[in-house]
């Protein structure tokens, strides 16, 4: 696999991701956040200003892009900021339009999650209790016996500042009992499982004959269709 195609293979596996975090998010029960995290899709931005409470106060769901759109300002990029900097970014954003701004910002979460993607049964986001392993996050998500390669299991750490993606060895901690590298899983974390060589090697024979599936079943169904039509007329229906 080239570089360009494992760098579009991490964003596309990164996205899948958080479009599962941002879903997940709207059920949970929300939290609110300390002012060191920083804002994730699915979180939600209230916005206040005890001077202008008509133009300036919202409370919106950070979009899929990690934008939020604000009165009067429209779309601001708030994810990967903390609730002290997009303050900050605010009073920048509406200094042209007020003259005296008194802006709280304040982030509350979906609850703390991590996410399991790939060949796993139970794939989306699961619970963060804060003590699991990544062979008990991945054992719990019900790996597919004949797809999983626990051999090449990634921990994608998605920090918008400082992103960590980390290959283990599920399989040797199994064969060995080395514990070395069974790492404890963090908060947003996006563990991937990928498929073994012979189900990628299924998976592109599948995209590959799906037009000639296509066409075969068409065909199958022009042929049941003429011969439904050919039974009713030899019985003078029509």
């Amino acid at each position: 696999m080239t570089p360009d195609r494992n760098s579009v293979f991490t964003a596309t596996c990164l996205l899948a991701a958080l479009l599962i975090t941002f879903l997940a998010a709207c059920d949970s029960t929300p939290e609110r956040a300390s002012e060191n995290d920083w804002v994730v899709i699915g979180d939600r931005i209230q916005v206040t200003d005890s001077h202008h409470r008509d133009e300036i106060d919202a409370d919106v769901l950070v979009d899929i892009d990690g934008t939020v759109i604000l009165p009067e300002i429209g779309a601001v990029q708030v994810a990967g900021h903390t609730a002290s900097e997009i303050r900050e970014l605010l009073v920048q954003r509406y200094s042209p339009y007020h003259d005296s701004l008194d802006i709280e910002v304040e982030i509350t979460t979906g609850g703390k999650k991590y996410v399991v993607i790939g060949e796993v049964a139970g794939q989306g986001a699961k619970p963060f209790t804060g003590d699991i392993t990544i062979f008990e996050a991945v054992t719990a998500a019900n790996p597919k016996p004949d797809s999983a390669n626990l051999g090449r299991v990634k921990l994608i750490r998605a920090d918008p500042r400082d992103p960590q993606i980390t290959v283990i060895n599920l399989s040797e901690i199994i064969d060995t009992g080395d514990s070395t590298f069974n790492v404890l899983v963090h908060e947003r974390d996006i563990i991937y499982v990928p498929p073994t060589f012979l189900a990628r090697v299924g998976y592109a024979l599948q995209t590959a004959l799906f037009p000639v599936r296509l066409v075969l079943n068409s065909l199958a169904g022009a042929i049941f269709t003429l011969g439904q039509l050919s039974y009713y007329q030899d019985r003078g229906f029509f």
